[in-house]
């Protein structure tokens, strides 16, 4: 369209030719468009801030709205910075440290999001939208696929060298003992002193973390009196009996081994882990380690 403006023609400066009036609703809502994005944008990442604060109240999933925002994080620079400033943090704090002549001072790692990385599982399961699933997660662990988070295996071998001991406590229960360690040695872990997990009273669960079925639990005891606790073992594998006790929340759990490590002389210098469940309770370290993990809480 064409507009003649002739130099004797009085223009009201009010009146905007009519191809910019068209245009100005489609603007408006452009800009209300993102100016909700923006908001959302700042409230999910307030949410994470309230979350890695331990402010929030017990959760099981992220928030519905939040799936990109924390998508986005944990696959962005902005989670691996964190980390790298988390762990920067703690290897300054231990090069702080003056260390016994004894040999017990120890530093605490967890295992997952705090050595290992399950964000490839993640990734498929919503990074944190979906209600954890035991079952499918095991088949992940199953896998010994986890990698290394760069940042903790630098912190990790730096400890080493500064002649730290490393305990590595860990939510995973006994029966992935074996799997748990061909994972950590695979993603570059080692020497550690005391690997710890769930205790189980599963006769199962105990043979499953050397590697070991029923079977072969069998031929290497020997009958005649452990053939009863053999076949005790190929109940408990079928379900049929359930011993274990696994009702501890990890604060709970986590608390009791520190304190046996205390009971045993050890002093726990530093703690590393992602949840503050791997932190706070009693028998705590001197000084304490949050890595981010927006994706799940563990009470």
């Amino acid at each position: 369209m064409f507009f003649t403006v002739f130099a004797n023609e009085k223009l009201d400066p009010h009146v905007l030719p009519r191809p910019l009036i068209l245009e100005y609703p489609e603007k408006v809502e452009i800009g209300l468009k993102q100016g909700d994005k923006e908001e959302l944008q700042l409230k999910c990442s307030s949410w994470r801030v309230a979350g890695e604060a331990n402010n929030l109240s017990p959760w099981k999933t992220i928030p519905s709205e939040c799936g990109e925002y924390v998508k986005n994080y944990m696959m962005g620079r902005a989670y691996i910075v964190d980390l790298e400033m988390v762990s920067k943090e703690a290897e300054n704090y231990a090069k702080s440290v003056e260390l016994s002549s004894d040999g017990n001072d120890i530093w605490v790692f967890d295992v997952d999001e705090t050595l290992l990385s399950n964000l490839p599982y993640y990734a498929d399961h919503g990074y944190g939208l979906e209600v954890f699933d035991s079952t499918e997660f095991d088949k992940w662990v199953g896998k010994a696929m986890a990698p290394a988070i760069e940042s903790s295996l630098k912190l990790y071998d730096e400890l080493l060298g500064m002649g730290f001991k490393v305990f590595l406590l860990t939510g995973r229960s006994e029966r992935h003992r074996s799997i748990t360690i061909e994972n950590l040695k695979k993603a570059g872990f080692r020497d550690w002193d005391k690997l710890i997990l769930r205790e189980s009273n599963k006769p199962a669960d105990y043979l499953a973390g050397l590697g070991l079925g029923p079977i072969d639990f069998l031929s290497f005891v020997g009958p005649p009196i452990d053939r009863q606790l053999c076949m005790l073992v190929e109940e408990d594998a079928n379900g049929t009996i359930a011993l274990e006790d696994h009702g501890k929340t990890a604060t709970v759990y986590k608390s009791e081994k520190r304190t046996e490590m205390a009971e045993d002389g050890y002093r726990i210098v530093g703690n590393s882990g992602d949840q503050w469940s791997d932190l706070l309770g009693t028998s705590m370290s001197d000084r304490s380690f949050k890595l981010p993990n927006p994706m799940y809480y563990i009470p």
